[in-house]
């Protein structure tokens, strides 16, 4: 179920299309974008790295360097401890290649996902120690390990900590108290105290600014960290951040310069996935590449993404990154299987019905937990937890909705777990299998859910005519880039088109081609990317078996189709033409068939 809003925020659009030399249709798509100032459009627009946060508004982040340039000076063993998805890899990337740029005497370690689970804990505290470790940096973790850092710092080592993850935290009496681990440095933009304007970075580009600074305290020139934007970009579209504000500009940055990135390790990256020649994008980052360096962190381990990104070899990286990929193959496979799980699940035991989806598959690979409770979200537009079995117990991920904070309402079920952490989208989890009921009762009664909350809402920019588009238009659409989290491709949409003409393309039945009329005769090439099943069965719902039959052979019928788009060119053979992707489509018939 769905509904259309078309949104209807309001300004002096010629204005600042005269202003800002565009039509007054990007005009409104940047307002709807909540951009009100001329300064913040012009920074949308025209934003540079100059325009980034001063590193030193972070918290403890001058601390953190003034304790790690003393350990670098006097030779102590620094060790890196980061998370195993794209953004941990990312930040240790970053870290690791920083310290050994100031000279630090610097070793890396990636938690295994199912050895150690999220994060530091005693075991790596433990081998760091016995290693003769000084001094431990996390990065993208370390913000929820208060009890191991102390278990640490009762050996004797020094902790920072880098990390964006919210702060754990007890409310008591509505007093909110945050629990902060008790390390020599804690930096993390969502401190409380932390004074950072923008709290929506990821790790790894909490451990650029760190090193930025850390240049500094070198005399090394700052300019020297661009060679870790491509990375920030890639963890910053990876670990979902809002592509808004100064992370619109470093994911910007990045793609800018990962066609000619001087990572020897991307590069092969890129050419095993055949997008040397390609422009990348944001997409390609999230859904291509971001992936392949995933699949290892949750297949075997993220040592073998963070060794490929320090390779220097190029033949080694070639192979290094063709593992990469069809790790990444078995991975879509076995998440394939699990989604069809995941659904029968929910079908065989009623709990489909729930305001917060638990689902239990135990046999399922906890790497893949995330993804799954993903897609069931999708399918549903309700938060989902999916829990599977170890040796150790139940683990778990959450993806959730927008109404729905899952970090804040598993706080108020938090003796149910053995461990857990996240974000409001987004959540892991350790519990003892014996305690999977009630943790579902109790969310499931804690939830202020209503089922308007489940109707999925389309937000249309703009009710545009396809005879509008133009080749120069889509070209100005490019300013809108990068596309993603908190900055979505631009959604226009048009009543009443009729279908002329249909056919599926391929033998997945996911996407089918159309010849669409508006109602005055301009005829639109369109391709719809979903399941063609449901769509003809969406139609016969709406118009009758008869009419959908006389649309799909090309016949003239009495379906008349409004769906939302978003306009691209579709170049073939060396030809240029202008269509539609369809988003969102309903139907409705003048004289429904029988």
């Amino acid at each position: 179920m769905e509904q259309w809003f078309i949104a209807a925020k309001r300004a002096d659009f010629n204005g600042i299309a005269e202003r800002f030399h565009v039509s007054p249709v990007l005009a409104r798509l940047m307002r709807n974008r909540d951009l009100t100032t001329d300064a913040q459009m012009e920074k949308y627009l025209h934003g540079t790295l100059q325009d980034l946060y001063e590193p030193s508004l972070l918290k403890d982040a001058k601390k953190g360097v003034d304790i790690v340039r003393k350990k670098i000076e006097e030779g102590k063993k620094i060790r890196i401890i980061s998370d195993y998805d794209v953004d941990g890899v990312s930040s240790n990337y970053i870290l690791y290649k920083g310290l050994l740029r100031c000279g630090a005497d610097v070793d890396y370690r990636i938690p295994d996902r199912v050895a150690d689970g999220y994060g530091i804990n005693e075991h790596l505290i433990d081998q760091a120690y016995e290693d003769g470790i000084d001094t431990v940096i996390t990065c993208d973790n370390g913000i929820a390990a208060a009890p191991q850092i102390a278990y640490g710092k009762s050996l004797g080592l020094t902790f920072v900590v880098t990390d964006h993850h919210d702060v754990p935290f007890t409310e008591e009496d509505g007093v909110r108290r945050e629990i902060l681990p008790e390390a020599n440095a804690v930096i993390n933009p969502k401190r409380d105290d932390c004074p950072y304007p923008f709290k929506g970075i990821c790790g790894a580009v909490v451990a650029f600014k760190f090193v930025q600074l850390l240049y500094d305290a070198f005399g090394i020139d700052r300019k020297e960290t661009e060679e870790f934007l491509e990375m920030t970009a890639m963890a910053t579209v990876c670990d979902v951040m809002i592509l808004q504000d100064e992370n619109r500009i470093l994911v910007k940055e990045g793609l800018r310069r990962m066609n000619e990135t001087k990572i020897p390790g991307l590069r092969a990256l890129i050419a095993v996935n055949h997008l040397e020649e390609k422009k990348l994008t944001a997409y390609h980052l999230g859904f291509i590449l971001g992936p392949c360096i995933n699949a290892s962190g949750r297949l075997t381990t993220a040592k073998k993404a963070l060794d490929l990104l320090l390779c220097t070899d190029v033949s080694r990286c070639q192979a290094m990154a063709e593992e990469l990929l069809l790790l990444n193959a078995e991975r879509k496979e076995m998440t394939r299987q699990g989604e069809e799980e995941a659904h029968r699940y929910l079908e065989t035991t009623g709990h489909i019905h729930d305001k917060v989806l638990v689902v239990f598959l135990p046999d399922c690979h906890e790497s893949i937990a995330g993804i799954i409770a993903g897609r069931i979200r999708e399918c549903y537009n309700k938060p989902v937890f999916v829990i599977t079995r170890t040796a150790e117990g139940l683990k778990g991920s959450g993806r959730s909705i927008e109404t729905y904070h899952m970090y804040n309402e598993m706080v108020r079920v938090k003796d149910c777990f053995t461990k857990f952490g996240g974000h409001p989208m987004a959540a892991g989890l350790s519990m003892e299998e014996g305690r999977l009921e009630e943790f579902r009762e109790r969310l499931n009664a804690n939830a202020q859910l209503t089922e308007e909350d489940f109707v999925r809402k389309v937000h249309i920019d703009i009710a545009l005519p396809v005879s509008w588009l133009s080749e120069e238009f889509l070209s100005e659409l490019d300013a809108l880039e990068p596309f993603g989290n908190g900055n979505q491709k631009p959604l226009f949409a048009q009543k009443g088109f009729s279908v002329a003409g249909i056919r599926e393309l391929g033998s997945s039945g996911r996407c089918l081609k159309m010849f669409l009329r508006d109602t005055d005769g301009y005829g639109m090439e369109a391709i719809y990317f979903g399941d063609a099943a449901h769509f003809f069965a969406d139609m016969e719902e709406s118009c009758g078996r008869m009419e959908t039959e006389r649309t799909r052979k090309g016949l003239s019928s009495s379906v008349r189709m409004d769906c939302t788009y978003y306009p691209e060119i579709n170049e073939w053979r060396g030809q240029r033409t202008m269509q539609i992707v369809v988003k969102n489509y309903r139907f409705s018939c003048e004289t429904a068939g029988k």
